[in-house]
């Protein structure tokens, strides 16, 4: 398993539109994707799941990827995050 924490710096936080293109990234990769927030997890294919997570701006997240592509998926996600949340 793969893991990398993340501090949200939109100012919106994870909000519908981002949440949409999360859920397409992960879709890419056979690996299971996890969004963890506090004890709370939501499966990063599921939009209401990652939607009902509420991440606002400046909150740290964790993204765990597990799996046969699990360290294509952790670095592809890093570099979605840095470049849209």
């Amino acid at each position: 398993m793969k893991s990398f924490n993340y501090v949200i710096t939109d100012e919106v936080g994870i909000h519908a539109r981002p949440a949409g293109l999360l859920v397409k990234e992960a879709k890419k990769y056979e690996s299971t994707v996890t969004i963890i927030k506090g004890d709370r997890k939501a499966d990063a294919r599921k939009l209401m799941m990652l939607m009902s997570l509420g991440v606002k701006c400046g909150e740290e997240i964790t993204v765990e990827a597990e799996g046969p592509d699990e360290d294509a998926a952790a670095a592809g996600l890093e570099k979605f995050f840095e470049e849209t949340l």
